[in-house]
């Protein structure tokens, strides 16, 4: 484990350097620097929604959390949820959502709490609820317990590459372009980007390419790069390709400057994407406010798969407040409408980001099953060991708190049809033809081609 540390103090420093320095790009790419919102967007008409009958017993312990976010499709909830007035209908008057300027720094945040000037909770990648509980990614391998509490997205993620590689096979399939990363290697190793490692957008392009015959620790050269600068080394071509979400690989599309390789729907339909987790002891101290911000995040997450509203939305979250850009960079791909930039066209409802239901049932719901591949991943790579098998549905069980979302979920009136009755979605599918069956991860690990554990 020594070595898993010692990556991520290093990459703790990279990643704070890359943020600092990535700032003059945060205009362009991200929006504001990181600043709280306790507003409403320029471009939003505030709404009042009406005040929930509440019951002493659901009346939040207080009005007030700070919550983190990333600039991308997957914080929509979030910022619907205060837009909209969804948290104020169940008693949160003062949520205050704080942008973040990288994961590195939200990581930072939740270990100072809004106490110290950080935050209380927000939208993760996974599993870092988990590697920040288990002390694995903080300051001196400090234990800061968490809790997931919901889902926040599915899909909503690409893989883009740099328009010099247009017409040299790089595709979802790789078999074609196989000889050109076995060049490349010989000379200037293929670059690729993700923002954050160990978490869904370094897992995300990691099962790409080995599916496609490529290990990515040997054929590739992998970086930890603040989304801030992902576009901007796209531009001067020291990067060939980057995994991230909405809307910044179709912003790189309309600007000319890549095009995209991969949807995250096309290799995993119905993907689990990003979540919402907050520290243990907030939650703790603050149970019925907890469920408050659920059951607005919940209602937001309603509203938002309502296709009408999508435009609405997309003008939200485009506002200077939030991620400072274009609406129609967002309009497009909230219809599940993509130009991949490569002459391909998608327009499938069935490949945009969902928020409550997708195509294999609930998507606010955490299944714990879901928890179990994002951990079984990092023991695929090396970056957990192997014991986190064994040790898995005991960090699962402490960390994901699907009770606290049904609780809130039978509060707030979802049908019961909606609210799911086992912790796990059953065997999932990739684009390869892999299955995960979450009560046989040991078997998962044993049918992949490319890993670093031996099962």
């Amino acid at each position: 484990m020594t070595d898993f540390f010692n990556q991520f103090t290093r990459r703790k420093f990279i990643l704070t350097a890359g943020a600092s320095a990535g700032a003059v790009f945060l205009k362009g790419c991200l929006g504001n620097p990181p600043a709280s919102i306790t507003g409403n967007s320029v471009q939003a008409q505030p709404a009042v929604q009406p005040v929930a009958n509440l019951t002493p017993e659901q009346r939040p312990e207080t009005t007030t959390v700070k919550l983190g976010y990333i600039p991308i499709v997957e914080a929509a909830p979030l910022i619907i949820a205060k837009e909209k007035g969804f948290f104020a209908k169940y008693g949160m008057t003062n949520v205050n959502l704080s942008k973040q300027a990288s994961w590195g720094s939200a990581r930072d945040n939740i270990e100072i709490g809004s106490a110290g000037g950080g935050i209380d909770g927000g939208q993760w990648q996974m599993p870092m609820p988990h590697l920040i509980s288990e002390g694995l990614i903080t300051k001196g391998n400090q234990k800061i317990p968490m809790y997931v509490l919901c889902q926040l997205i599915t899909h909503g993620n690409g893989i883009a590459i740099a328009n010099k590689h247009l017409g040299k096979n790089i595709s979802l399939q790789l078999a074609g372009a196989k000889s050109l990363f076995t060049q490349l290697k010989s000379s200037t190793p293929f670059t690729a980007a993700f923002t954050f490692p160990h978490v869904n957008q370094d897992l995300w392009i990691r099962y790409w390419l080995a599916a496609g015959g490529l290990d990515p620790d040997a054929d590739v050269k992998l970086l930890t790069v603040p989304a801030a600068q992902t576009v901007a080394n796209m531009k001067t071509g020291t990067m060939d390709a980057f995994s991230t979400g909405d809307p910044w690989p179709n912003r790189l599309v309309k600007d000319k400057i890549g095009y995209m390789a991969a949807l995250t729907a096309e290799i995993w339909k119905n993907h689990p994407e990003e979540y919402f987790a907050m520290k243990a002891d907030w939650v703790d101290k603050n149970p019925k406010a907890t469920k408050a911000i659920l059951k607005g995040i919940m209602a937001a997450q309603q509203w938002l798969d309502n296709f009408d509203n999508r435009k609405e939305a997309a003008q939200i979250l485009a506002g200077r407040n939030y991620f400072n850009l274009p609406a129609e960079v967002l309009i497009e791909p909230f219809q599940g409408k993509y130009d991949m930039g490569d002459g391909r066209k998608i327009d499938d409802k069935s490949m945009a980001a969902y928020y409550w239901k997708d195509g294999k049932g609930s998507v606010s719901y955490p299944y714990k099953s879901h928890d179990l591949w994002f951990i079984v991943e990092n023991v695929r790579w090396g970056f957990l060991p192997k014991e986190y098998l064994t040790n898995a549905k005991a960090l699962i069980d402490k960390v994901n708190r699907e009770d606290i979302w049904k609780e809130a979920a039978k509060e707030a009136g979802i049908a019961a049809a909606d609210i799911p009755t086992s912790t796990s979605r059953g065997v999932e599918e990739f684009f390869d033809g892999v299955k995960f069956d979450p009560e046989k991860p040991e078997e998962y690990l044993r049918s992949l081609k490319i890993k670093k554990v031996s099962v």
